[in-house]
């Protein structure tokens, strides 16, 4: 045990000097605009290079910086929460693996080295969310690893695209090659590559499908890391797909995405599963955004969202831990009672997801709705993104409703003793970084000024949608079902959206059903039917009759040799006989 406790340690305090380290090369980089790229050449034979790429500017520095600070929280977090692991030291090395390969494609502006490390975060994720080896985690596993293998297949595609253009640098194509035909093809590729990555429409379901994995992974997952990859490789390639069709398409896709896990988020019961959807809404945000030629609105919403999910997700944690692993939140309420400290950083990482004044989602948030009221878009996108922000609103007071304005039903038995102050460290770091994030990053990222001219309305739009979606999340919190026919509705609807429109049945049964079944036929036809009386089982009881009478004769050695020797002699009288 101790020497897992130093693994802990050692890693917390690497990933904690490194993010200082980041944050220094940040604000150096940021001040004098710099931008450093480095060429390391591994090996060379024959006039044939391996070269290693770096791109190291205040973006990826700065994102650097927020991967190492969350992933050492969640490692220092991992030495209470994950305590009785034996295998702790193997959980540790996953996360950092997971951690490097989350390095290795933010500084790469090479699209092999991005590959590695795209491949990395789907495979070590896979065996994060295998962790525990249940069935339920081997199902999540593979929807999560072939999900994001479709993205995978894509980027390799756009490796042998782009050996057209002699190198894999997509940096110095950016700006000049938009109307080339097999730069379009690498677009497209891209496209569908941070569709999968970032799980939006119609890839959505492997998301919270991945909350199999321990909580301290889903933290980090959920925050800065795995599904922050398809946003990120899309604000690297915005130069090149601003203004064509497939930000339009995008444009779509993400705002669906960002009603549609809203909806379920609405009708969930499972704590980190409501988490998970809010998760999925964000990054359609954030896609959104992008979409409409915004890149640094959306790097700004990726780092925000990054702190108070990270916090939402070890507050759950904690809960769920204490209420000796259950998930459900109708089995839940009047926490606030027992763990005040732990209810605090929950629901101040709550209201910064919904967008209240002051807190670091505010300051994304607020911005992103006011440059849409002041974009060129149509009421379609328009009403699209308020709804959205006002189901953020339902659902996330629907969840403060469950956990701690309702009563304790005692349905569960709980161990609601004093909170762990390892993991109230860890917590309290992310409470601070929540605060203060988000007016930071605005100071350092838009340092000139921004004039939004807005009329009163529209700028007091945020502010009803928010209000609305206040008292509707209340309403339906404590909405009492009195008739059948109501009772019915709901079941349907539950179904249609905690389903996410039925996507996981699409994307595992609906894709599988039609195999399944012809081998199940093939089964029935072949292994149990005429032809494996006449092919497999019949050659097999040949071989095994003949198989006897050998064994027959070998067993009985002398015996038989004697008797076969009489025998002959006696045929060979008779043939002599004959012959007079």
């Amino acid at each position: 045990m101790k020497n897992n406790y130093s693994i802990c340690f050692i890693s917390f305090f690497f990933l904690f000097f490194f993010m200082m380290m980041n944050f220094i090369f940040f604000i150096y980089f940021m001040y004098n605009n710099y931008i450093l790229f480095l060429e390391w050449e591994i090996m060379c034979i024959n006039s044939s290079m391996i070269v290693m790429s770096i791109l190291l500017d205040w973006m990826s520095f700065l994102f650097m910086m927020f991967v190492s600070l969350i992933s050492s929280v969640v490692i220092y977090y991992s030495k209470s929460y994950m305590s009785s692991e034996k295998n702790l030291f193997r959980f540790i090395i996953l996360v950092i693996l997971f951690v490097f390969s989350m390095m290795m494609m933010i500084i790469s502006p090479n699209i092999i080295s991005i590959l590695l490390g795209w491949d990395g975060l789907g495979l070590v994720s896979y065996c994060l969310v295998i962790y525990y080896q249940n069935i339920k985690s081997y199902n999540a596993g593979m929807l999560t690893v072939l999900s994001n293998r479709i993205g995978d297949v894509c980027l390799l595609i756009c490796i042998s695209w782009m050996m057209n253009y002699g190198s894999w640098n997509y940096i110095f194509y950016l700006d000049y090659m938009k109307n080339d035909f097999y730069m379009n093809m690498i677009m497209l590729m891209i496209l569908i590559s941070a569709l999968t990555k970032s799980a939006q429409i119609p890839f959505s379901s492997w998301l919270p499908a991945a909350m199999a994995a321990p909580t301290p992974v889903s933290a980090l997952v959920h925050s800065s890391t795995l599904v922050t990859a398809g946003v990120y490789l899309l604000i690297r390639f915005n130069n090149l797909m601003v203004d064509t069709l497939f930000f339009k398409m995008l444009l779509i896709i993400s705002c669906l995405t960002m009603f549609m896990s809203g909806m379920a988020a609405n009708y969930e019961y499972d704590l980190k599963k409501i988490i998970a959807l809010s998760t999925l809404s964000q990054l359609g945000l954030m896609m959104s955004i992008l979409s409409l030629g915004m890149p640094l609105l959306s790097f700004f919403h990726l780092l925000t969202h990054a702190m108070f999910k990270a916090l939402l997700f070890l507050c759950a944690g904690m809960i769920i831990h204490l209420m000796c692993d259950i998930q459900d939140i109708r089995f839940m309420g009047g926490i606030g009672k027992f763990i005040p400290l732990t209810s605090l950083c929950m629901n101040i990482s709550n209201l910064s997801l919904c967008g209240i004044p002051f807190l670091a989602g505010f300051y994304s948030k607020d911005l992103i709705l006011e440059f849409i009221s002041m974009s060129n878009i149509n009421i379609y996108v328009y009403l699209l993104y308020y709804i959205s922000t006002g189901l953020t609103m339902m659902y996330s007071f629907r969840l403060s409703f469950y956990l701690m304005i309702n009563n304790c039903n005692m349905m569960v038995i709980f161990n609601l003793y004093e909170e762990d102050y390892i993991m109230l460290k860890s917590m309290f770091c992310l409470l601070f970084m929540t605060l203060i994030s988000g007016s930071f990053l605005m100071w350092m990222i838009f340092n000139n000024f921004i004039y939004i001219y807005l009329s009163f309305t529209m700028k007091f739009m945020v502010i009803y949608v928010i209000s609305l979606g206040m008292i509707m999340g209340i309403f339906i919190s404590k909405m009492k079902i009195n008739s059948l026919s109501m009772m019915i509705k709901l079941y349907f609807l539950s179904n249609f959206f905690s389903l996410m429109i039925y996507m996981p049945n699409l994307s595992t049964y609906g894709i599988n059903y039609f195999s399944l079944n012809f081998g199940y036929n093939m089964m029935k036809i072949i292994d149990y039917g005429w032809m494996e009386k006449f092919t497999g089982q019949g050659m097999v009881m040949i071989l095994k009759n003949y198989s006897k009478i050998y064994t027959f004769f070998q067993m009985n050695n002398l015996k038989i040799y004697l008797f076969s020797f009489i025998l002959w002699l006696m045929m060979i009288f008779i043939i002599y006989l004959m012959n007079f």
